[in-house]
């Protein structure tokens, strides 16, 4: 969880300079599309700071955003201007409204602790699907396919400023993934400073997907691969 808008807009920067997220909005939009024909509306649950939402928003007519971090729905107003970024828990939130496409991007999902959990998440996010609605979920890894003791890097020079971020994943707890993270910025006004945070996340298995798409009362589930190292996406119809 981001403890402030600065830890918030880092993050924000950082990816930015990592995926090409109007591709992957025109990739999942063609996913939706493919399914429900002239899908007009999406709803991203846990957007973020909105830098997928607003690719969305160029795809769709009527999008919205919901996040559990109080900073990073806040970045993404900001940034969306009037699109509505709403604050809840994806196990149980309830906006009144549906959508003809629910997504929940970059393993976000991954975040929830247990099979139950996994399975309150999706019977919410296909609650807000209108008819023939489409639900489309980037996990995290599966227990096949985590690279215990993975090392990744990536830095960047924004203006003045610099921006490193190294990570080290190890397989904690049965299929619990612990991810430790290190960021280190430097500016000509405060030098050098580092944060670190530790991010847990779990390794459901396809089976445990699919399952709770079918328990939500989604139909013709599938998971579909990306390719590019990317985790690919489970898709589902409300009947």
């Amino acid at each position: 969880m981001y403890e402030n808008k600065n830890q918030a807009e880092l993050y924000d920067r950082l990816y930015q300079d990592r995926k090409d997220y109007d591709a992957e909005a025109a990739q999942v939009a063609g996913f939706v599309r493919a399914r429900k024909d002239g899908a007009s509306s999406l709803l991203d649950v846990a957007c973020g700071t909105g830098i997928h939402l607003a690719a969305f928003a160029k795809q769709f007519n009527r999008v919205a955003g919901l996040d559990l971090s109080e900073w990073m729905a806040q970045v993404a107003s900001e940034r969306l201007g009037g699109v509505p970024v709403h604050r809840g828990d994806m196990r149980s939130f309830d906006l009144g409204e549906t959508f003809d496409s629910v997504v929940c991007m970059f393993s976000s999902i991954g975040y929830l602790r247990t099979v139950e959990d996994l399975e309150s998440a999706v019977a919410a996010m296909t609650r807000h699907l209108s008819e023939g609605g489409v639900l489309a979920i980037e996990p995290w890894y599966f227990p096949d396919t985590f690279l215990p003791q993975h090392v990744s890097v990536h830095a960047l020079k924004d203006g003045d400023r610099a921006i490193s971020r190294v990570s080290h994943s190890t397989l904690v707890d049965g299929n619990v993934t612990r991810m430790e993270i290190h960021y280190l910025t430097a500016d000509p006004e405060t030098g050098v400073q580092h944060r670190s945070e530790i991010d847990d996340l779990t390794l459901f298995s396809r089976e445990d997907y699919a399952n709770a798409f079918r328990k939500s009362g989604l139909s013709d589930v599938e998971y579909v691969e990306t390719g590019g190292g990317r985790p690919g996406f489970f898709l589902g119809t409300r009947a």
